[in-house]
């Protein structure tokens, strides 16, 4: 799957809008650091015990998705993160009809912590926050990611 080009506009006003139900000053750093700042932003909104806002925490997810497509380029591995998104990487033998042999699904918060590196892995699996199947379907390896 290609990744999508994250509107950088759209990036902010989600960042804004996070941020003004936190209580907190608008985001007043540059377009370009909006994604990042987002993932930093819905960690904060887990941390607090809260849901983020639909927008941002899409925006946070598929920017560390893109990273991990970027580090990892292939069609080896599906890294699916509902309702967000899912993208495909890791080299090796690619798949071109149904279902992929090496799928890795897991749930927002748990992705978002281990892309930033706040969960390890073996922690994930161990708590049963990460579904994985197929010979390659090892992220370790690939995270974190910053």
């Amino acid at each position: 799957m290609a990744a999508r080009k994250i509107d950088l506009e759209r990036a902010r006003a989600a960042l804004d809008s996070q941020l003004t139900e936190l209580g907190e000053h608008p985001y007043d750093g540059p377009a370009h650091g909006a994604p990042d700042a987002a993932v930093d932003v819905v960690l904060r909104v887990y941390d607090r015990g809260l849901r983020p806002e639909r927008d941002i925490a899409r925006l946070a997810v598929r920017h560390l998705l893109e990273r991990l497509a970027e580090k990892a380029p292939g069609r080896t591995v599906e890294v699916r993160v509902p309702p967000y998104a899912a993208v495909q990487c890791v080299a090796g033998p690619r798949h071109t009809r149904g279902t992929p042999p090496n799928v890795v699904e897991t749930d927002p918060r748990t992705w978002l912590e281990l892309a930033t590196g706040r969960r390890t892995w073996q922690d994930a699996m161990e708590a049963g926050k990460i579904s994985a199947s197929g010979a390659r379907a090892d992220l370790s390896d690939h995270l974190p990611l910053r």
